[in-house]
């Protein structure tokens, strides 16, 4: 028998881990003039994101851009960088530039800033090309494809270019899908000389909020934030069974914060928790799979998101923090779910945890929790109400007086925390004790200062994402450039010249670091909007409507299976941002119209909630899960097997798209107050626990088929209650028309009026929907509709519409002149959904006695009386 050598084993798994890393590491870094380019280029972008975010253009009316000269800038710097930082031929010209991408990196450089240069011409003559636009234009699209292609590979760019061939190609399609088809002037016009296509929102909104983001995290990681939540969760949970998994899920929950990628997550925390989790038993495709379904994940949680979340502002039309509340409920479950999977796993496997250095009491526990959730919330309501005090004191200076309170906590920070040793950053293969739970937590509690600056501002201060951002990334630069030398100073060490000179460095090196994780995200954005001024262009979202309403027959569940699929087959070649722009494009818009004639109201937010989710779950979907890739790299597994693996832990991920399409409870959507947030909040965590036994076959002990039925039973019915209790009774009573104006007496300000509405649609077909329209406050219930853009007249037994304002919620809401209201809902009194979890709690207590008697038999424990 021959054995393999395990040095070759570690090359290979090199090379695998170098070859995921290319693009979420910014590509090759180049020797000589190229190296120094390719570092100078990235933080001259930096500095121009971060100056087009702060209000200093206006303070010295100097420097200021528009939104479409930005974003040609912005797209600028990303393709010269993708021509000069990737190589045309993987693996070769790995180490240096050669001329012909030089020429390729300007020529790109200037097709996308040419915006910029000859922005007054342009407006001169709109949808006029002159040959020389028609020349960049289509020159910059081919060039656009082949910087998508070597930064991404070629899926984007194969998407893209369908995209494009169906422009031109339209009156020879298939009837289904054709269309009168465009000239070459119409569609240079409209994908790169106007704000249609290229240079669109989703290139807007990585130049306005994704760059800070990913540079705020690029400052933090280099800081050494990363490090510290890794650690920070191995000492809190590294003593209980399968303590390095934990660890693992919930360093990638805190490595949220820091990036928006799952690979980065992977790369990061995996190469210290993959090697630990391996050691306390788990197999190397489990312990691999753990850190997948944990990274994946990370970009779910609040308050950095994935890019696609920043997207989702402008798709939508709401305030990022509306994502983040919506986004916050479902994070929290699928952290608590794979946190219990893997405790289940642990307990299948009959794991131990690390032994502690001292082992304190439960007593000990409880009382330091308890301070511990007691003091957070002590100084959260100091600093909330204590900062609204000194507004109304100090008025228009108190930012001045803030950020000097700010540095003074700072310095205070870092000076307790230099009383700690630093925290290794390498890992110790052999580490059988944990660190100490206290030191630890100490050595770096002022890396949650820039956190809390970026919260306070988003979610307090109420500023736009890209101004919280701003601040936060600047107080991190100040951190970034201070730290050093303040340790120096507060440990009284020399050489405080070179850690001022050390500080400097770690500052220019996360701007170009920031910049070089974003290439990657900015030709993504610049691609998808070719595919979103395709649907503008020819009108390909009304084909698509018809044609997914043929395939699914209308059934609103079957849409939702079809976009989960199409999300998931598009994710294993697209980025996350790239898969949200384009299904949500395309689909969105199906799924709430064919909801709405379904007679189901689907919150616009909710779809997109939908779409993100799926487009994440592409990342450790076989066979093209980049991040099981990456985490096989590290464990040594087979990436396929890693891959399902890590989806099958993500099932529960899989599952939370569906409950809060019909549950809008779930993204906080539609409460009523705190005891209805606090059932909410249990009932889905409860749920969550309870498919994760159901799904790992484990609970106090293995489950038989039949518990594993009533599992998931009770899993349904304590996430969507209004399944059964719809059954017995009915929501709503369907009323005439014609009572409309009695019924609208007793719909509150601002409440909403439900109607099913019917009339022919833009297509000339026949339509029947139902429409939700808020109802202003006014004198008379004429005047409330009319307020709202609707007045109708009375037409046998339904009610004409006679018109509809413009710009109005009315017609924002689907209503058309000429159409007809048929019927309106009203509420019936009934008592709340919710009793159905009595039924469903005690299904789970009946599984649970039976488990633990049969546990208590497999022990050999007499049965209790």
């Amino acid at each position: 028998m021959t054995h393999s050598d395990p040095k070759a084993g570690e090359g290979v798994n090199k090379q695998m881990l170098d070859d995921v890393l290319l693009t979420e590491s910014g590509g090759r870094a180049g020797t000589g003039p190229a190296k120094v380019i390719l570092f100078v280029v990235p933080v001259l972008w930096s500095l121009f994101q971060i100056w087009i975010a702060s209000p200093l253009p206006y303070i010295f009316e100097f420097g200021v851009f528009n939104s479409t000269e930005a974003r040609s800038i912005h797209l600028a710097f990303a393709v010269f960088l993708a021509f000069t930082a990737f190589p045309m031929i993987k693996g070769k010209h790995d180490s240096h530039v050669p001329v012909y991408d030089w020429i390729l990196a300007l020529l790109a450089a200037f097709a996308a800033s040419y915006i910029f240069i000859f922005y007054r011409e342009l407006a001169d003559r709109p949808g006029a090309p002159i040959t020389m636009d028609m020349v960049v234009a289509l020159g910059g699209l081919v060039l656009l494809l082949e910087a998508t292609r070597r930064a991404l590979g070629l899926a984007l760019s194969i998407v893209a270019g369908v995209f494009i061939f169906y422009s031109l190609a339209g009156p020879y399609m298939p009837d289904v899908i054709s269309h009168g088809g465009v000239s070459l002037s119409k569609l240079a016009s409209h994908q790169w000389l106007g704000t249609e296509g290229v240079f669109g929102v989703a290139l807007g909104v990585s130049t306005g909020f994704v760059f800070l983001f990913v540079l705020f995290g690029a400052m933090l990681e280099k800081a050494g934030a990363g490090n510290y939540f890794i650690k920070i969760a191995y000492a809190l949970l590294g003593h209980m069974r399968g303590g390095p998994a934990k660890a693992a899920v919930v360093s990638s929950g805190l490595s949220g914060v820091v990036s928006g990628s799952s690979i980065a997550n992977v790369v990061t925390t995996g190469t210290f928790t993959i090697p630990l989790m391996k050691r306390v038993g788990f197999p190397a495709t489990k312990a691999g799979a753990v850190e997948v379904a944990a990274s994946v994940n990370g970009q779910l949680t609040p308050p950095i998101m994935g890019a696609a979340a920043f997207l989702m502002v402008e798709y939508v039309g709401v305030p990022y923090l509306e994502v983040v509340k919506a986004a916050i409920l479902p994070a929290l479950i699928c952290y608590i779910g794979l946190l219990y999977m893997v405790h289940l796993e642990a307990c299948k496997m009959d794991m131990k945890g690390i032994e502690r250095r001292n082992k304190p009491t439960l007593a000990q526990r409880l009382m330091t929790w308890a301070m511990v959730i007691v003091g957070f919330c002590a100084l959260t309501l100091v600093v909330y109400y204590g900062v609204g005090w000194m507004k109304s004191v100090l008025g228009g200076a108190t930012p001045w007086v803030m950020s000097v309170l700010l540095l003074i906590i700072y310095v205070a920070l870092l000076a307790y925390s230099c009383k700690f040793p630093d925290l290794e950053e390498d890992v110790d293969a052999d580490l059988n004790e944990l660190p100490p739970v206290g030191p630890t937590v100490k050595t770096g509690l002022y890396y949650l200062l820039p956190v809390v600056v970026l919260v306070w501002c988003l979610t307090v201060e109420r500023f736009s994402p890209h101004l919280s951002a701003f601040w936060s990334t600047l107080f991190m630069m100040f951190i970034l450039v201070t730290q050093r030398p303040l340790k120096a100073f507060f440990r009284t060490r020399q050489g405080m010249a070179e850690q001022w000179k050390a500080g400097v460095v770690d500052l220019f090196d996360s701007l170009a670091t920031g910049a070089r994780n974003m290439v990657g995200i900015g030709v993504a954005t610049a691609t998808a909007g070719i595919v979103v001024g395709t649907v503008t262009l020819t009108g390909i979202g009304l084909v698509m409507t018809q044609f997914v309403e043929y395939i699914s027959g209308g059934n609103l569940l079957l849409i939702l299976i079809f976009t989960a699929i199409i999300s998931l087959i598009l994710g294993m070649g697209l980025p996350t941002t790239a898969n949200y722009i384009v299904v949500s494009t395309l689909m969105a818009p199906v799924i709430v119209s064919l909801g709405a004639e379904n007679g189901f109201i689907v919150p616009l937010i909710a779809v997109h909630m939908f779409v993100f989710y799926f487009g994440i779950l592409a990342d450790d979907t076989p066979p093209v899960g980049l991040a099981a890739y990456a985490a096989a790299a590290i464990s040594g597994a087979d990436p396929i097997k890693t891959g399902i693996q890590g989806f099958i832990y993500d099932i529960r991920t899989a599952i939370l798209p569906f409950m809060f399409i019909f549950n809008n409870q779930l993204l906080l959507i539609g409460l009523t107050g705190w005891f209805d947030l606090l059932v909410t909040v249990f009932s889905a965590i409860t749920a969550m626990l309870v498919f994760a036994a159901a799904t790992q076959g484990f609970w106090f002990t293995r489950t038989r088929w039949w518990e594993t039925i009533a599992l998931l039973l009770v899993t349904f019915t304590l996430f969507r209650p209004g399944f059964w209790w719809d059954m017995v009774y009915p929501p709503v009573d369907l009323r005439p028309a014609t009572e409309i104006y009695q019924h609208i007496d007793n719909v509150p300000a601002d409440g909403p009026l439900y109607l099913h509405a019917s009339g022919i649609s833009i297509d000339g077909q026949e339509v029947t929907k139902m429409i939700r329209l808020e109802l202003p406050a006014a004198e008379s219930p004429e005047q409330r509709l009319s307020k709202a853009g609707l007045e109708l007249k009375k037409d046998g037994d339904v009610m004409a519409v006679d018109f509809v304002g413009f710009g109005s919620a009315a017609e924002k809401a689907g209503i058309s002149f000429g159409w007809t209201i048929d019927k309106f809902e009203t509420e019936n009194e009934r008592p709340p959904k919710e009793l159905m979890f009595i039924p469903a709690l005690l299904l789970l207590g009946l599984v649970a006695f039976g488990q633990l008697r049969r546990r208590a038999r497999e022990a050999g424990v007499p049965k209790p009386a």
